[in-house]
């Protein structure tokens, strides 16, 4: 009698899969540091994208996965929220890793969970609790500390500060809309279709700025930094977190998320050379505890229920 071994159940696969995510989400930022040495915003996050929204529809065509968005209000949506999503969020997260150290930009971007409480707030009248009350206290003491010496220091710097806090607001924004209008469709498909939008929007917005394109060799770290943005921190990112909803609890999906700053500033120290002030220590510590206050808030028992 052969007995087969036990396969790995749904939950372990789901933790398994929140770990190479946390990877794929937070090793991205340093990535696309590594190719604004060559590149131009415009460009990187054209190049980005294009290349995360065709690995998408190779990815849904191999699961046989729907493309179809159906007509109307459907679209209107699709494009708003990929404005908001792809387009603000890469924007203003480019532009701000220009202006200030990747480290900063990845800790005052993880405080989207606080903005976006404070919009169901404001859209949903979904009252804040005292864990939001509380994550929001941190999260303002983070952000002084993290603004403070930088902006005592010079006038100029606080701008990267300034568009990482708008790139935080623009993916809270987006998630709010998509809250707000659900959009009818494959949620893979739906991400597929926004990341187009990006790549389209960055297609034009560069032919505006920096003019037709123009072939010159590009040095193997700004490829590999493309690419892995491309690939793993946009098209295999998503794809794995869609594929992870519904195999953990809520509880432990948000648990997974929190380790993407840590693993994208553990990164940026060692990739890109960077090293944390003690601002930058304590800012991420209230950041990230204002984030877990939302992300691991304990959630209302349904009565009655199984």
């Amino acid at each position: 009698m052969v007995v087969s071994k036990p396969g790995l159940d749904e939950a372990t696969k789901g933790k398994l899969l929140l770990i190479l995510l946390a990877f794929f989400w937070g090793l991205s930022w340093p990535a696309l540091r590594v190719a604004l040495d060559e590149l131009t915003p415009w460009a990187t996050r054209l190049l980005g994208y294009s290349i995360g929204s065709a690995t998408l529809i190779v990815l849904l065509k191999l699961q046989g996965r729907s493309f179809h968005i159906p007509f109307g209000r459907n679209w209107i949506h699709v494009f708003i929220a990929g404005m908001l999503n792809v387009v603000a969020f890469g924007l203003f997260g480019t532009f701000a890793q220009l202006s200030t150290a990747t480290t900063r930009v990845i800790i005052i971007n993880y405080s989207m969970p606080i903005w976006a409480s404070m919009m169901a707030w404001m859209f949903f009248r979904e009252r804040p609790n005292r864990w939001v009350a509380a994550g929001l206290a941190l999260c303002l003491a983070g952000l002084t500390v993290l603004v403070y010496p930088v902006a005592a220091a010079s006038m100029q710097e606080p701008t990267g500060l300034i568009l990482a806090f708008l790139c935080a607001l623009s993916w809270a924004a987006g998630t709010i809309y998509m809250k707000a209008f659900r959009i009818e469709g494959d949620l893979v498909a739906i991400t597929m279709w926004q990341i187009l939008v990006g790549a389209v929007v960055f297609a034009i917005c560069y032919l505006i700025f920096v003019g037709p394109p123009v072939l010159e060799p590009l040095q193997a770290r700004t490829w590999l930094g493309v690419a892995y943005s491309g690939f793993f921190g946009t098209a295999f990112a998503y794809f794995i977190w869609y594929n992870i909803i519904g195999k953990v609890s809520t509880a432990t999906a948000s648990l997974g998320t929190l380790a993407n700053p840590v693993i994208g500033v553990i990164g940026s120290v060692i990739v890109l050379g960077e090293k944390l002030t003690a601002p930058d220590i304590i800012g991420f510590a209230l950041i990230f505890a204002a984030a877990a206050c939302v992300l691991l808030q304990p959630r209302p028992q349904a009565v009655g229920g199984a």
